[in-house]
C-alpha cells in the first residue's frame, strides 16, 4: 500500500525570514493565482463545518476561493490576508465580505468574533505558536480551528515526478499533522482523494502559482518549463491541448478550543 502524501516537515520549521521572503510572492499577481488555483471538496467543507458555526474568519484567504466556499454555505465571513492585491480580487468575487489586510498573528479583529478559524492553504505561512494564540483569541468558547491543503497525490509515482518538476513541494510524510499551540486539543484528521482536469497551458499556470516559479529568475524558470514540457508531452505522451485528469487529495485537520476551567 502506498503511502499518504502529506505536508514537508520544513513546511513548518523555516525561519521567519526565508518564510516571508517566499510568501511575498504572493503580494502580486492574484489574478493569475485565482483563476488556477482549485476549490477544495464538498466533503471538505463538510468536515469543516463541524458543530454548524455561523460566523467565521478565514486567515491566509487569499483571493477567496475558500472564502466564497464558506459563504455559499451561509457562514457570515471576515477574510484575512496581507496581500492588499489578492483582497482586491476577493472584493470583486464577494463585495459583501469584510477584509482585513493582515498577518494570521495579529489580525486586529475582536476576541471572540467566531465560531470557526479557517486557514486555507496557508498555516504554513505564519509562525503557528502566535497564529494558534490569535485564533483562540478570536475564537468562542469550544470554536474550531480548521487547517485545509490541496496536494498533489504524489503517492501516484508519475504524478510524484510532476510534483517535482514543478518545485510543487508536495512530498510522502504521513505521519506528520501541522504544529497548533496548546490553547487547542489535538487535531482530527480528514482526506479526500479527487482530481483536476489540465492541459499543458493550465499545468504551466499552476506551476507560475507557485512561490518556488514566482521567486526564481528568469533561466530558472525557462528550466522549470522546458522540463515540464519535455515530461507532459514526450515523457507522458500527452499533446499540449490534451485534458488530462491530475490526482489530487485534501488534507484537513480540525482542532478545538480548550475550555477555560
Amino acid at each position: 500500500m502506498s503511502e499518504i502524501p502529506s505536508l514537508p516537515q520544513r513546511a513548518f520549521t523555516v525561519d521567519a525570514q526565508r518564510r516571508a521572503e517566499l510568501a511575498s510572492a504572493f503580494q502580486t499577481g492574484a489574478d493569475s493565482y485565482d483563476k488556477i488555483r482549485p476549490s477544495y471538496p464538498e466533503a471538505a467543507l463538510d468536515f469543516t463545518l463541524h458543530g454548524d458555526p455561523a460566523r467565521a474568519v478565514d486567515i491566509g484567504c487569499g483571493s477567496g476561493i475558500f472564502t466564497e466556499q464558506l459563504v455559499a454555505r451561509g457562514l457570515e465571513v471576515t477574510a484575512v490576508d496581507p496581500s492588499r492585491d489578492m483582497l482586491d480580487v476577493l472584493s470583486r468575487r464577494l463585495p459583501d465580505v469584510r477584509t482585513v489586510c493582515a498577518g494570521g498573528e495579529d489580525t486586529g479583529l475582536a476576541a471572540g468574533s467566531a465560531q470557526l478559524v479557517t486557514y486555507a492553504q496557508a498555516w504554513h505561512w505564519v509562525e503557528h505558536q502566535a497564529a494558534s494564540a490569535e485564533a483562540a483569541r478570536l475564537l468562542t468558547e469550544g470554536g474550531w480551528l480548521v487547517l485545509l491543503w490541496n496536494q498533489l497525490d504524489v503517492s501516484i509515482p508519475w504524478v510524484h515526478r510532476l510534483a517535482r518538476i514543478m518545485h510543487a513541494g508536495d512530498v510522502h510524510r504521513p505521519d506528520l499533522q501541522p504544529p497548533v499551540g496548546r490553547q487547542f486539543a489535538a487535531p482530527e484528521h480528514g482526506l479526500w482523494h479527487w482530481s483536476m482536469g489540465l492541459d499543458f497551458a493550465e499545468l504551466v499556470e499552476l506551476t507560475k502559482s507557485r512561490s518556488y516559479y514566482r521567486k526564481s529568475s528568469e533561466n530558472t524558470r525557462a528550466k522549470v518549463e522546458g522540463n515540464l514540457e519535455w515530461y507532459w508531452c514526450e515523457h507522458l505522451g500527452y499533446s499540449t491541448t490534451e485534458s488530462v485528469a491530475v490526482p489530487y487529495l485534501t488534507h484537513a485537520w480540525r482542532a478545538r478550543k480548550r475550555t477555560r476551567r
